[in-house]
């Protein structure tokens, strides 16, 4: 029997546009019932889901949990007790943030525990964000004035992801402690090394005492593949970036449009429409 479901959110669970569908909420909430846990797992902040746990009906409640900043963090939702925590120095922020100013048409994020930071905030990322998380716009050359707080991870932003690529074989000396994924087809995401959902949901069902082997993991892009590969089970639904699809035991029918996750629970969880 899977004990837990770490599922991804955008182009996931949650559907292009911006919604999450009544047979979604509807198979979450009786796999809760069942004693199945469903735990978002995005390479967001916690303080940006707070929404989707609402209408999950997840919100503030004991034994229920996120996995945020792609594995950075563990929360539970209960009073957001934060149970996992791991970040990047300074240092490895500000040099991709002044590398990064040196590329064309590359939108910069610096992830706070309680802020996005966003450099070169474009049009199209504006309307990418807008309901997902709060942003903080800003236009210096360095970010010296997060010097003292705790940074969870830096992102690159452009929708050409074969650019992203490239800059990417031309930082790997700001990268050599770093996991670079890729999501929403359009960030390149840095990370601490280690850090990543596959190791966010190992830590989670040793917290939980629950076998890595009875838990599925949902996701659509590069960085919901360590959990895929990970998981007991690792499902992509049908959006799911093509060359990883190979990575994946199960493909849904479904998309991201059309209520993947309850095809996924129907049919895992409660044997239905096999």
């Amino acid at each position: 029997m899977y004990k837990i479901i770490a599922c991804d959110l955008d182009e996931t669970l949650i559907s292009r546009d911006r919604s999450i569908s009544k047979e979604n909420i509807e198979a979450i909430q009786r796999a809760k019932q069942a004693g199945v846990r469903f735990v978002p797992a995005t390479g967001r902040g916690y303080n940006s889901v707070r929404n989707e746990l609402k209408t999950l009906g997840l919100y503030d409640l004991e034994n229920e949990y996120v996995i945020s900043y792609n594995g950075g963090a563990i929360t539970e939702n209960k009073d957001e007790r934060v149970l996992h925590f791991q970040g990047i120095t300074f240092k490895e922020a500000q040099d991709l943030y002044i590398r990064g100013l040196s590329y064309d048409h590359i939108c910069i994020h610096i992830y706070t525990p309680d802020q996005v930071w966003v450099r070169n905030f474009y049009p199209e990322e504006v309307e990418y964000l807008a309901c997902r998380q709060p942003c903080t716009e800003i236009f210096g050359d360095d970010i010296e004035f997060l010097k003292e707080k705790e940074i969870v991870k830096a992102i690159y932003m452009n929708t050409d992801y074969d650019y992203l690529r490239k800059i990417q074989s031309q930082i790997t000396d700001l990268t050599m402690d770093l996991d670079v994924s890729f999501s929403s087809n359009r960030y390149m995401e840095f990370n601490r090394k280690g850090v990543s959902k596959g190791k966010g949901l190992h830590k989670l069902a040793d917290l939980l005492g629950v076998d890595i082997r009875d838990t599925i993991a949902i996701g659509d892009n590069y960085n919901d593949l360590s959990m895929i590969k990970e998981a007991g089970l690792g499902v992509g639904v049908a959006n799911t970036v093509e060359a990883m699809k190979k990575e994946c035991d199960y493909i849904t029918k479904a998309d991201c449009d059309h209520s993947a996750i309850a095809e996924v629970i129907n049919r895992f969880i409660f044997n239905e429409g096999n």
